[in-house]
């Protein structure tokens, strides 16, 4: 089997398609921050994000489904099921955001907002920078740290905005409201770790 696996040659489209649906990624994140500087327009920012998200969901199956068909992976198959799921899951929750943002009638973007929406901005910038270097274990470990810091920053920034929301007499339903927000921008930001810890996974499998 092993000499077999040496004479036919691996699929290395998988490279090629998880550079597509971190492309993706990162076009969700700024468009993210976009709806966060321009909320009057929500609905169109959402429906360009809710299309962003489709195209990656497409992309996912085609991963799932070349893993299937592939004789041999350029990586293991269950490191690239992971890998694809982790980015589609930061995905879905930036399109879980903008939909929320919908959902909930806001129409004044708070600070902390938009500092957790540039954050995801640069995370999904690491991280592109990280799958397309995925065969060079240093380099992940770069941008798996920028990442790092990236969370714990995002960190900061939710609890103290968090605590905000409860200072003096606030309104209950803007304290609702802000308080799912920032869960919801929290839970992308841990995503994106979760992206970073897979990676590091599998770079280190295949120095």
């Amino acid at each position: 089997m092993g000499v077999l696996a040496r004479l036919i040659p691996r699929d290395e489209q998988f490279f090629d398609l998880f550079d597509q649906l971190t492309a993706h990624l990162s076009e969700a994140a700024r468009m993210l921050a976009a709806l966060f500087d321009d909320p009057e327009h929500v609905a169109d920012h959402v429906r360009a994000i809710k299309d962003v998200e489709h195209k990656a969901d497409g992309l996912t199956s085609t991963i799932n489904q070349r893993i299937d068909k592939s004789f041999v992976t350029p990586i293991d198959r269950e490191d690239i099921h992971m890998l694809a799921s982790r980015l589609d899951d930061v995905i879905d929750l930036l399109d879980g955001t903008a939909r929320r943002f919908e959902m909930l009638h806001i129409e004044v973007v708070k600070h902390p907002a938009r500092q957790l929406a540039g954050v995801l901005v640069k995370a999904a910038g690491h991280i592109q920078r990280g799958v397309s270097s995925i065969r060079e274990t240093k380099l992940v470990s770069v941008e798996a740290a920028h990442i790092k810091k990236l969370e714990e920053e995002g960190d900061a920034i939710y609890h103290a905005a968090v605590g905000e929301l409860f200072f003096g007499h606030p309104d209950p339903l803007e304290v609702m409201k802000w308080k799912e927000m920032y869960d919801t921008l929290e839970r992308a930001t841990d995503s994106c770790m979760g992206v970073a810890q897979v990676l590091q996974s599998i770079s280190l499998k295949n120095a």
